[in-house]
């Protein structure tokens, strides 16, 4: 069995040496699929060549570019707040300190009536002490977003002139050509 596959290993081997031995190689390239542009130009029937032409001169051309800029403008502004203060801290406290006075100083079965009408009145007066709160002036800071448009000078192409055969062509083209410019030079019948 492995002498069988070595043998047919060797046979595909030498087929494909003589295959590679007889094709030709040539310095042309295929010629291309009908229909597929050609080496001169987009398609078949065309009749268009590649040349150099020399620049002569590439002026810039300016124009105006406008562009959005998104920005974030801050503005102070005054407002009155209300402060509700904290009446509940201070009643809450005034009551356990009175409820704890009354407590010491009542004595038998009216110490707890002593103890509640301390709590009550200890609860009056810290509400009468604490803080009520009221109003008040401040700053406050608010944003928004503005689109700011900004107008810049900027080269959008070049007014070029070029001779190609003796002849001088112009174009505007978008970029800056250099000293030479590729041309396609295509030929067609005069009607």
């Amino acid at each position: 069995m492995a002498r069988l596959w070595v043998s047919a290993l060797v046979l595909g081997l030498m087929a494909t040496s003589i295959n590679a031995q007889s094709v030709r190689y040539s310095d042309q390239p295929p010629p291309p699929p009908p229909g597929a542009p050609g080496p001169g130009g987009p398609g078949p029937d065309d009749n268009a060549h590649f040349g150099w032409a020399d620049v002569l001169r590439a002026d810039p051309v300016q124009g105006i570019v406008r562009t959005n800029v998104p920005q974030q403008q801050c503005y102070d502004q005054q407002v009155v707040q209300h402060d509700p203060g904290n009446t509940a801290g201070g009643t809450v406290l005034g009551a356990v300190i009175g409820g704890v006075l009354g407590h010491t100083i009542g004595k038998g079965d009216g110490r707890v009536a002593a103890t509640v009408g301390g709590a009550v009145v200890g609860g009056a007066v810290g509400n009468h002490v604490s803080d009520h709160g009221g109003d008040y002036a401040t700053t406050q800071t608010n944003c928004q977003q503005v689109n700011t448009v900004s107008d810049q000078r900027r080269i959008i192409g070049y007014d070029v002139e070029y001779r190609y055969r003796g002849e001088v062509y112009t174009s505007r083209l978008n970029y800056d050509p250099g000293e030479r410019l590729r041309v396609r030079v295509q030929v067609q019948p005069a009607d």
